[in-house]
């Protein structure tokens, strides 16, 4: 199966970028429901719509979810490319429909998504809601997992940049977890098919992006959505959406989730899942806290009348303004930052700062500085 030609063939041109609301999907949700698959299942806290697509008639039954954190769109890019090859009238569409009941909810949390926020318009995080169940939109996905009794539920995410593969200078542009059912995150049968799943689509993403796949910390919080679907007893993989070099809109990614959910259903199908692949899931390398956006290394700075050759780094801040994502990068922190990354590097070679404030890369303060009075920076990158 040639999943670049794939892609391309179903990737939903309308929509892309980062800022995906209720209303840039809605024309999709139209077209789609030909025959009542649309359903509304639900309101958000400031009353706006919960929709579902279900397509298929399979007897295993697939629960996906994405957008339960507002500003984490790229898998719900991935699941409408999807979506696309399922509605595409190929032998590929008929083989999964026929093997498969999917249940997709591509925007849980409408009301975060307009905001560009985590948590939904109460300020809660959704994703800490699954026991209280104090919110709707949480009572809307519990509901449905309730009655639809999935066999398999993936847990759609997005995760930030700061995520290496490990500590190899490698971003983590698509990473997975098969969260624990208990405090001493045991593997039973169920556990160990989400384990078995991940590993095979690790597999297939090596071809691609060979040392970009990351495995999620694994400890247990029942208060999580994932922890609490895995202890019920169904099979649950979080797919977490990451950075791919120069890709801030995700588009890139978008592509590798789309690549994970195609090979998941054909290895899940064609039943190629091995009996254990438990330490090839523990080598998939752990995602790790070791990128910034920007590091600037080697920088001559005044520090109290004293000067000293060090590196500083600067992060983008997604401010929506104007119904549009900006990156506006902001200095993160000053020091040696041993085995700590950037996804742009810049060697100054002893060049002086200075900036239009106090000729101190201060922490907070926009990256717009000067090395050597000569080489601008404007928002992180040397302006031409």
């Amino acid at each position: 199966m040639n999943l670049e030609e794939l892609f391309k063939e179903n990737k939903e041109q309308t929509i892309q970028g980062r800022y995906l609301t209720l209303e840039h999907i809605q024309p999709l949700l139209d077209k789609l429901n030909t025959n009542n698959q649309v359903k509304l299942i639900g309101k958000s806290v400031l009353d706006k719509p919960i929709y579902s697509y279900e397509v298929g008639s399979g007897d295993t039954r697939i629960y996906l979810w994405s957008q339960m954190h507002g500003n984490e769109s790229t898998t719900t890019k991935a699941l409408f490319d999807f979506i696309n090859v399922l509605n595409s009238k190929t032998d590929l569409a008929a083989k999964l429909l026929d093997t498969f009941t999917f249940y997709c909810i591509p925007i849980l949390n409408p009301d975060g998504a307009a905001l560009y926020t985590r948590e939904n318009a109460n300020k809660i995080d959704l994703n800490r809601d699954s026991q209280n169940l104090t919110q709707p939109e949480s009572n809307v996905l519990r509901k449905v997992f309730e009655d639809f009794k999935p066999h398999y539920c993936f847990n759609l995410h997005d995760q930030r940049t700061i995520y290496g593969a490990g500590d190899f200078g490698k971003p983590a542009t698509v990473s997975f977890l098969a969260p624990s059912y208990n405090e001493e995150r045991e593997v039973n049968d169920n556990r160990l098919k989400a384990i078995n799943l991940i590993a095979g689509i690790n597999d297939i993403l090596q071809e691609y992006i060979p040392g970009q796949v990351g495995r999620f910390d694994d400890s247990f919080n029942i208060n999580c959505i994932g922890d609490t679907f895995q202890f019920l007893g169904v099979p649950t993989i979080l797919f977490e959406a990451g950075h791919y070099s120069g890709d801030y809109s995700r588009e890139i990614t978008r592509k590798f989730i789309f690549f994970s959910l195609i090979s998941a259903f054909r290895i899940l199908s064609e039943n190629d899942l091995v009996d254990n692949r438990f330490y090839d899931y523990l080598n998939i390398s752990q995602n790790k806290v070791v990128f910034y956006d920007f590091m600037y290394k080697n920088i001559k700075i005044n520090y109290d009348g004293i000067e000293i050759i060090t590196n500083f780094v600067a992060q983008y801040k997604e401010e929506l303004i104007e119904n549009k994502i900006h990156f506006n990068a902001y200095i993160a922190e000053v020091g040696e930052l041993e085995n700590y990354f950037g996804h742009f590097e810049y060697d100054g070679e002893g060049a002086s700062y200075s900036d239009d404030y106090s000729n101190f890369p201060n922490l907070n303060q926009k990256a717009d500085f000067y090395l050597n009075k000569n080489i601008k920076f404007v928002n992180g990158l040397i302006k031409s």
